[in-house]
């Protein structure tokens, strides 16, 4: 054993027992995995034990060494101790900024029931901010077409840019790799029933009525969705907000109008370009694990899948834009001129669209069960 190791040694005299301690008490040599054991178990003996303390052979003491004494010496000191003049002054340091630790407290009925009603309180106040807010969108909707010469055109093409096309490429290649999944997994059930042909029937309703749109608004709504919060949040901290206000530009038809048009444009176009991509991932996947060929695939989707499946994928995905957009809005505005809040808003932007998304869909596929079956 090193010299410099902490060491617990106990004395075993009959008319005083009590804890010698030698070594170096620092923070480098506490740390070591095969000492800090030993010494926790040893200190928690000698406390048992009580005793005279003896720390005059002690080589040196830091404060993480003099924090671990006073620890285990419950935040007081001995009744014996056997201290220099140098290590008392450290351990008096430790021992005057040292507190107690906090008490746990457990909550009441009470209290359990105020935290239960503050939460809903503040669901109460998004569901009434989110409502103002769609009936602003369509206030501004109404003006833009008593006065469509006069609409923010510029902005809904910007936003429709960096919404649409530049999704592109990320849309394609997520679905792309999901249809090919998709068919791969499927295609092990169906080898064995021999129902190699259903799998352009499972891929096609599944595809385009279904992970279609519901994948490209996942996909847009951690991209774009995270965007417009954090657009609109960063206006907010830099004060651009209060200075539109003051001049009297209304945030609405200027924000939350043109970002919910290219939303509800593009959301229909990234559906059926993702869907595309998914069904060309899932047909290449039946060619190679089951053989059925592009030419079949392609012959017999129409049949397996009716048009109204179709209809049915882009009303969801105007609706999932919509959606998506005045979450993004609603949480953007809200944020508070902090960048805190900025982070918090745009998180709880991004989980609560995701979270509409799917809720709204499962709606749709309820209401709407008996279209194309």
């Amino acid at each position: 054993m090193e010299e410099n190791t902490p060491r617990i040694t106990p004395l075993t005299t009959p008319d005083k027992p009590g804890i010698v301690l030698s070594g170096c008490w620092t923070a480098a040599r506490l740390a070591e995995p095969a000492t800090w054991p030993q010494i926790q178990s040893g200190l928690r003996a000698g406390t048992a034990a009580g005793g005279r303390w003896d720390l005059r052979e002690l080589e040196r003491l830091d404060h993480t060494g003099a924090q671990v004494l006073w620890n285990a010496w419950g935040h007081q000191w001995p009744a014996e101790l056997s201290i220099p003049d140098a290590q008392r002054t450290m351990l008096s340091r430790v021992a005057q900024y040292s507190g107690p630790p906090p008490a746990t407290t457990r909550l009441s009925a009470w209290q359990v029931f105020l935290f239960f009603g503050s939460r809903v309180w503040l669901l109460i106040d998004h569901v009434r901010g989110f409502i103002r807010l769609m009936g602003q969108l369509l206030l501004d909707g109404l003006k833009l077409l008593r006065q469509p010469h006069k609409g923010p055109w510029r902005d809904v093409s910007g936003h429709l840019f960096h919404i649409g096309a530049t999704a592109l490429p990320i849309t394609a290649l997520v679905g792309f790799l999901i249809g090919v999944v998709l068919a791969y997994l499927m295609s092990q059930q169906l080898r064995q029933f021999g129902a190699d042909a259903f799998i352009v029937n499972i891929l096609g309703i599944s595809l385009i009525r279904e992970l279609g749109p519901v994948l490209a608004a996942i996909l847009i709504a951690g991209r774009s969705g995270s965007a417009i919060t954090a657009q609109i949040g960063v206006m907010r901290v830099t004060e651009e907000l209060d200075a539109m206000r003051v001049m009297g530009i209304e945030q609405g038809y200027r924000l939350v109008l043109p970002r919910a048009m290219a939303m509800a444009l593009a959301m229909p176009l990234l559906t059926v370009w993702t869907t595309l991509a998914a069904l060309a991932g899932g047909m290449l996947a039946s060619d190679l694990t089951m053989g059925v060929t592009p030419a079949y695939f392609f012959a017999a989707l129409p049949d397996a899948v009716q048009a109204s499946n179709l209809t049915l994928a882009m009303g969801k995905s105007v609706v999932f834009g919509l959606l998506i957009a005045l979450i993004g809005c609603h949480f953007g505005l809200r944020v508070k001129p902090n960048t805190e809040s900025l982070g918090q808003g745009t998180t709880s932007s991004v989980v609560t669209s995701i979270t509409i998304v799917i809720l709204v869909d499962a709606l749709f596929a309820v209401v709407f069960k008996d279209i194309g079956i």
